[in-house]
């Protein structure tokens, strides 16, 4: 088999480091998600479970049938979402609109609508959102200190230093440095961690309309054009020619399928599918594939043992769960506000969208994240009738 002869130790190793990065980042942020919609700590374990054979099982079939290294992750960003507007939302309701966003995606990967309708989606304003939905992460991290000043503010500075030599394992290390220092002043109970299995749990859906509006469709456009589109592109910009629809097509139905167990959104990664990507990986370009089925192994790993995962973010001290959060977050909320604001002429309604956003109002049960769109779309509208105006003025006279 292909796959055997193409194994390397540089590219298993990348696919670990790839899963590390990914994982130690960005799964407090879904912990979180979980605990805000209600979930019983075996809940969140079956999130887990099926957020990890989804994107385990679906990055190994990509990558084998394509031979390039596709790695899927969850959706960050969408997690990040569902902590700050799912106010007044059931876990069967959220679970509903799990299953319409993936849905959504599936329709927008199989009829090739994904590249047309993103495009017709201002990236000012889909960057605005999400610098707006995940504001208050980052200011977490400053808010933590008031009550863990010296461990927070550690982990802030570890984070700094390791963002100037070494910025991939910028968040590792504030982690690891900050699990420490709580194990030192005895805020680190690990004696309730426990090795099991998780338990697949089945929460049947329910579907709502302020659930359709205020989550699914949100969570649409967040992994649609802050998952799947630098995802596409990063692939691309690799030099690896792979189709569009059956990356999105297939994250969709895995989904899809899941979405009962808890996997809320899977998609294509970015930041950590660079890293499999990369030359560390293996020298020969058509052989970093391997990487990108390593890490879909470790997803399955993980999955196993969610419950265990979960156990030991029960035991970490709140203010580090949300520090650890907000640094790995720092860095998209940076790329969201440029984006947002590079272009003039839309400057303006991405600043709305963002403020809106970021306030968290919640209107008639549905979350800032989708008033802000509208409050931004509509701001866009008007300013392109005043453009418009200006050019016909223009040529008149």
């Amino acid at each position: 088999m292909r796959f055997f002869k193409d194994l390397s130790l540089s590219a298993i190793v990348s696919g670990f480091v790839s899963i590390l990065v990914g994982f130690s980042s960005a799964a407090v942020i879904v912990f979180q998600a979980a605990q805000t919609l209600g979930a019983t700590p075996t809940e969140i374990g079956s999130w887990l479970w099926a957020l990890g054979w989804g994107m385990g099982l679906t990055g190994i079939m990509l990558s084998l049938r394509y031979h390039a290294p596709i790695v899927m992750a969850w959706s960050t960003p969408g997690a990040a979402m569902l902590v700050t507007t799912t106010a007044d939302v059931t876990l069967a309701d959220a679970t509903g609109a799990f299953i319409i966003s993936a849905g959504l995606i599936i329709l927008f990967g199989i009829t090739g609508w994904f590249e047309r309708m993103m495009d017709r989606l201002p990236l000012s304003l889909a960057s605005a959102m999400l610098a707006g939905v995940l504001l208050q992460f980052g200011l977490n991290v400053f808010t933590a200190m008031q009550t863990q000043f010296f461990m927070v503010f550690t982990m802030f500075a570890v984070y700094l230093v390791m963002r100037r030599y070494s910025p991939r394992y910028g968040v590792v290390a504030a982690l690891v440095l900050g699990v420490l220092l709580a194990s030192i002043q005895g805020l680190l109970p690990l004696d309730a961690v426990q090795l099991q299995w998780a338990t697949p749990v089945f929460i049947a859906p329910t579907f709502s309309i302020h659930a359709l509006i205020g989550i699914a469709l949100p969570l649409f456009i967040v992994t649609m054009a802050s998952q799947n589109v630098p995802g596409v592109a990063t692939i691309r910009a690799f030099g690896y020619q792979v189709p569009t629809s059956p990356l999105i097509s297939w994250s969709g139905l895995a989904s899809l399928i899941l979405a009962p167990f808890g996997a809320f959104a899977i998609n294509l990664a970015a930041i950590t599918a660079a890293i499999s990507m990369g030359q560390e990986a293996h020298e020969d370009t058509n052989k970093r594939y391997v990487a990108a089925v390593t890490a879909g192994v470790l997803y399955i790993v993980i999955g196993l043992f969610g419950a265990t995962v979960v156990s030991i973010f029960s035991a970490l001290p709140q203010e580090l769960v949300v520090a650890i959060a907000g640094l790995a977050l720092l860095g998209t909320i940076g790329k969201g506000l440029v984006s947002a604001l590079t272009q003039e002429n839309e400057r303006e309604p991405a600043l709305i969208t963002f403020l809106v956003t970021a306030s968290g109002v919640s209107l008639l049960g549905i979350g800032s994240a989708f008033w802000g769109l509208l409050a931004g779309g509509l701001a866009t509208l008007v300013t392109r009738m005043n453009y418009s105006a200006y050019g016909f003025l223009g040529r008149t006279r």
